[in-house]
């Protein structure tokens, strides 16, 4: 048997119906912001792999700092034991997300380990709910937003119920309260009154349940998996003051639009508004190895702090704080504060503005342009829109004979290119779009 055959016979993949799968594209190599099959075939990864390849394949900086750690310590448990990748990432961490932060009291000061975006999620959920308990407050209510996605374990799934991934299994999920997400756009005159009724609304529901809500969480400045819907900035910061004035914990999702997405190294930065907790994966290592950090305010973490285990937080998995990972993770860090990188941030934003402002005018079917830093995202006016629907398969398809790596949302098409990226192939890649687009029937 070939390698796809070997595929088909054992290996289940994700969010495939693999009734319908019949040849997956075997991957035998990476390099830059290109993938090669087992024919030689190359393909842009216009969408980073699922969002955590933010400096490139095979990238040699982090792939020696692997290699090096490997050799050093693969792993050890993390329970009353440490060791110096993950203390020197938790500092790094630490400083990154204060960076221009005065006030003592909103700093994010604690690091949580675990090892997927998910995971992340469902540690923030924890310990907003536990942290009132061991307060003496029983509050079971959460708020969240229609079309988030969290990620798929049991506590996540019911905050981002909503995004429609989940159907299977709500009848298992705690209740959880959600609002309108102030979807905008480019040249979307209605911004900011859609901000203001939101924010009114969530006032108003705050107002009459304060005492029983554990927290809110939103994916901020852009819902990745639900559609990438994005909103303004001063949403942002009036919803955590909102929240912060009532007593509600805020927790920022930045599983996706963490480490350079937004245009700065993290969305509360590029806002200006930090959270209570924030969940961070994904382009964490650089997309080489899973792993993920919950970071939560020093007031946070003390009320888990007791004479008997009763307070503690009971959480924790096998490869918490893996030293490879956090190795690869240092190295990835280290490459995304360079100079060269944040001027290739710019760069891929300001392809971003003008090629798709010259789409949108081009194209009748393209409508809601909208723009992120590296993140650019549009609707296409055509019917069967749903998640791997006709339009999203058929589109997916027509990329990938074409040699690009995209992976459409129902009907929107978004890009998300590894920081690598050449204006060059960028704009190559808006090319190709567009005359993908312009031969749809």
């Amino acid at each position: 048997m070939n390698l796809v055959q070997l595929d088909r016979k054992y290996i289940w993949h994700p969010f495939t119906q693999e009734k319908n799968l019949k040849e997956p594209i075997v991957i035998t190599k990476g390099e830059g912001a290109y993938l090669f099959d087992t024919n030689g075939k190359k393909y842009f990864d216009a969408i980073s792999s699922w969002w955590t390849n933010i400096h490139g394949h095979a990238q040699p900086k982090i792939a020696k700092a692997i290699a090096e750690q490997a050799h050093n310590l693969e792993h050890v448990l993390f329970a009353g034991f440490s060791h110096e990748p993950a203390i020197k990432l938790a500092e790094v961490l630490v400083k990154l997300l204060n960076d221009n932060s005065d006030d003592e009291a909103s700093k994010l000061t604690k690091v949580f380990f675990s090892d997927n975006g998910s995971t992340a999620v469902e540690v923030a959920l924890k310990i907003a709910h536990q942290y009132w308990q061991n307060k003496g407050q029983v509050r079971k209510k959460f708020i969240s937003f229609k079309g988030a996605y969290h990620g798929d374990t049991f506590g996540a799934m019911a905050v981002g119920k909503a995004s429609g991934f989940h159907k299977n299994f709500e009848t298992l999920l705690f209740d959880v309260d959600f609002f309108d997400f102030p979807t905008t756009w480019n040249g979307d005159s209605n911004a900011e009154a859609k901000e203001e009724k939101i924010l009114t609304e969530i006032e108003k529901y705050i107002q009459q349940n304060k005492n029983y809500i554990a927290g809110l969480i939103i994916e901020p400045l852009v819902q990745g998996a639900g559609g990438f819907n994005m909103s303004g900035e001063r949403f942002l910061r009036e919803l955590v003051r909102l929240c912060k004035s009532n007593e509600v914990l805020v927790i920022f999702d930045e599983v996706m639009t963490g480490f350079g997405r937004t245009g700065d190294l993290f969305a509360c930065k590029k806002a200006s508004a930090l959270p209570d907790l924030i969940c961070l994966s994904k382009g964490i290592t650089g997309g080489f190895l899973p792993l993920a950090c919950t970071v939560v305010r020093e007031e946070i973490y003390e009320a888990f702090l007791g004479n008997n285990f009763d307070k503690a937080f009971a959480h924790g998995h096998s490869y918490t704080a893996n030293p490879i990972g956090c190795a690869a993770a240092l190295a990835s860090l280290e490459l995304l504060i360079r100079n060269e990188t944040l001027e290739q941030i710019k760069m891929i934003e300001s392809v971003h503005r003008l090629r798709l402002e010259h789409l949108a005018k081009q194209h009748e079917p393209i409508t809601k342009p909208r723009i992120t830093g590296t993140i650019a995202a549009f609707d296409l006016n055509k019917k069967n829109g749903q998640y791997a629907g006709q339009l999203s398969e058929q589109l997916k398809n027509k990329f990938l004979t074409q040699g690009f790596i995209i992976r459409p949302l129902g009907n929107v098409i978004y890009l998300m290119p590894p920081y690598c990226t050449r204006q060059e192939e960028l704009n190559h890649v808006y090319n190709i779009i567009e005359k993908t687009i312009g031969d749809l029937k």
